[in-house]
């Protein structure tokens, strides 16, 4: 949630106005996060995110902004899309598009416990089964082509030992995706990370930053959260681990192709997240305020699934 576009409280105040939020208190941008501009907006109403997509196109967003919809509707604490009058929950501001959601209560935890590790997985099952009837469907986009293609890119920033270590990778992933295509599919998150979710105490208050969703194997949104959650000096936390699975199987119990696949999905959770924040360092875009995320993390991380130290 970085600042790309810089907006004036009067151009806020002028875009909330035919959504019927009420007058314009006071508007923050937020510097946290790497793909989209934000502000906290409160008003008369309430308080609420404008999100401006620097990225994605007016096409590309009603997978997301409806999958929220969708969530929401099944009581699941998601941001839910404010319409206007007509019923449009895509807006436009400085000719981008545009959404405006009701902000969550409670805040992020970064040494969470482990009731609250158990908690996150079991409100990770519950969107997956509260996503099952999602009528709309788009690949997940930072799936295989996309590695390819950041691959491609980063390697001139790479180590020799680096580069190995990315092909040896990518390679695997490419003779396990057959299997990983045979188990449960469904809408993922795809970014499920301590900052994407809010605590009021032990419960789950808010999940949110749903726009790397898509269709893929369930699979991949627990080994991602495995890989954030989970994980302390570089090595998953058993006790977190087990905490985690166990609150996601009181919901939704795994199948025996997915407990097989589970340590190649980490791996491709730290792939993903390894090539993200490599090109996130090296080929940053302008921005008011962004903070850019270390890509040895996931590295590491990468290394020590694969049992190289």
């Amino acid at each position: 949630m970085a600042v790309y576009t810089a907006l004036s409280k009067g151009e806020i105040a002028a875009f909330i106005r035919p959504l019927d939020l009420g007058t314009l208190h006071s508007a923050l941008g937020v510097a946290s996060g790497i793909e989209n501009t934000n502000y906290f907006v409160d008003t008369a109403t309430g308080c609420y995110v404008l999100t401006l997509f620097e990225r994605l196109t007016a096409d590309e967003l009603p997978f997301y902004l409806h999958l929220m919809k969708h969530l929401a509707a099944r009581g699941i604490p998601v941001p839910d899309p404010v319409a206007d009058d007509a019923g449009e929950i895509l807006h436009e501001i400085n000719g981008k598009p545009a959404v405006i959601v009701n902000r969550l209560p409670g805040q992020s935890v970064m040494s969470p416990s482990l009731v609250q590790c158990r908690a996150v997985g079991e409100m990770l099952a519950r969107m997956h089964v509260a996503g099952n009837d999602y009528s709309r469907h788009q690949p997940n986009p930072r799936g295989l082509d996309w590695w390819r293609a950041t691959a491609t890119a980063a390697r001139a920033f790479l180590s020799p030992d680096q580069q190995s270590l990315l092909a040896s990778e990518i390679a695997f992933q490419e003779q396990i995706a057959l299997s990983a295509a045979r188990i449960p599919q469904g809408p993922v998150h795809g970014d499920l990370f301590r900052d994407n979710v809010l605590f009021e105490g032990e419960q789950v208050s808010g999940v949110f930053d749903f726009y790397f969703a898509g269709i893929d194997a369930l699979l991949f949104d627990i080994a991602v959260c495995l890989n954030d959650w989970c994980v302390g000096s570089g090595e998953h936390d058993g006790a977190r681990v087990d905490a985690f699975l166990h609150g996601y199987e009181a919901v939704r119990r795994l199948g025996a192709a997915e407990r097989s696949l589970l340590p190649a999905m980490r791996r491709m959770g730290a792939l993903r997240f390894w090539l993200s924040r490599l090109s996130d360092l090296h080929r940053p875009r302008e921005a008011a305020l962004l903070n850019a995320h270390d890509p040895t993390h996931f590295e590491r991380l990468l290394r020590a699934i694969r049992g190289e130290g």
